[in-house]
């Protein structure tokens, strides 16, 4: 493997990475307030849909981008109502916003655009183009770091490098401000924040709109980014593998982008290395293409009982009287 294809396979694993990124600091910011949400999937294929149909019709991705956020802050205002203003099961009230979102998705694309549940190709405004960095091309011919700059830094759209940012502001929010502290200890001890006159409800609603937003801009991307439209589930499987990742991570944000970064170079693995050619045996692309969803059971097989949740995570918070 040459330098130039390896520098193709971590750039292909950034775009691959992103949307899990995003989801995997979603589900962060919602479990570390004691809320298990296991709709991370279908909060991000609404928004993927509603990213894509939105941009297709107004020529405007930005539009997209608002109209997504929306879809995915609907859901998860649903997901919060159903799990801390009446207490339900947040693990059923996670798979219901998935099988939801799947069926509504296709049943509203076949309905706006008559195209078997998928919508027209993104063009021009519709799409996030990419962003060539300052000196990028000045500095391409240098060798080695050249390469890195120009190819594997620079060329990316816009919300890969906020979800990127995201990592360290998700960090210094959680561990260096007065709502990190207190979003933090209500996933931990909720009746301590509320005996200091502090809202568990509020914080609560807080972390699930937080989780709404990121979901949004991970599924925008998937369909007006990473692709040129909403096909039938786009996501395939990535908000399991986000909440594989957060377990994983152990719930905190640097080791979250450590384990995003392997979901997404074992992807890109799987995209560009098919029917591998051993010599006594042939690698079968399925098992190529199964590589991230092997790693999330391996994971969660072996970590599982090792990483510690929230201690109040997936309790409905009863105020006492």
């Amino acid at each position: 493997m040459d330098f130039l294809t390896i520098i193709q396979v971590l750039d292909s694993s950034i775009r691959l990475a992103t949307p899990l990124l995003l989801a995997c600091l979603a589900g962060l910011y919602s479990e570390r307030a004691g809320i298990f949400d296991i709709g991370l999937e279908g909060k991000m294929l609404a928004a993927a849909f509603f990213a894509g149909a939105i941009a297709f019709v107004t020529a405007n991705v930005w539009l997209g981008l608002l109209a997504g956020i929306g879809a995915s802050m609907a859901l998860s205002l649903l997901h919060g109502v159903a799990s801390i203003t009446f207490r339900g099961n947040q693990l059923i009230s996670g798979v219901a916003i998935n099988f939801l979102a799947a069926g509504l998705t296709v049943l509203i694309a076949q309905s706006w655009f008559s195209q078997g549940g998928r919508t027209p190709s993104l063009m021009g405004g519709g799409r996030f183009d990419p962003l060539t960095l300052p000196f990028a091309e000045a500095l391409e011919p240098v060798p080695f770091l050249g390469p890195i700059y120009a190819e594997l830094i620079s060329g990316h759209s816009i919300l890969v490098y906020i979800a990127f940012a995201m990592v360290p502001l998700t960090w210094w929010i959680l561990f260096r401000t007065r709502f990190g502290l207190r979003l933090r200890a209500v996933g931990e001890n909720p009746a301590a924040v509320d005996t200091a006159g502090v809202s568990v409800v509020g914080l609560r609603f807080a972390a699930v709109a937080i989780c709404g937003i990121l979901c949004g801009i991970a599924g925008a991307y998937l369909s007006t980014a990473l692709q040129a439209g909403f096909v039938k589930d786009m996501t395939a499987g990535r908000g399991f593998i986000a909440l594989a990742a957060l377990i994983f991570a152990k719930w905190r944000p640097w080791y979250a982008l450590y384990a995003c970064l392997l979901f997404g170079f074992l992807g890109a693995i799987a995209l560009r290395y098919q029917n591998i050619d051993l010599g006594a045996f042939v690698v079968p692309v399925q098992f190529m293409n199964a590589l991230p969803y092997i790693l999330t059971v391996v994971i969660l097989a072996g970590f599982v009982g090792k990483a510690i949740p929230p201690r109040a995570g997936g309790e409905p918070y009863v105020k006492e009287r």
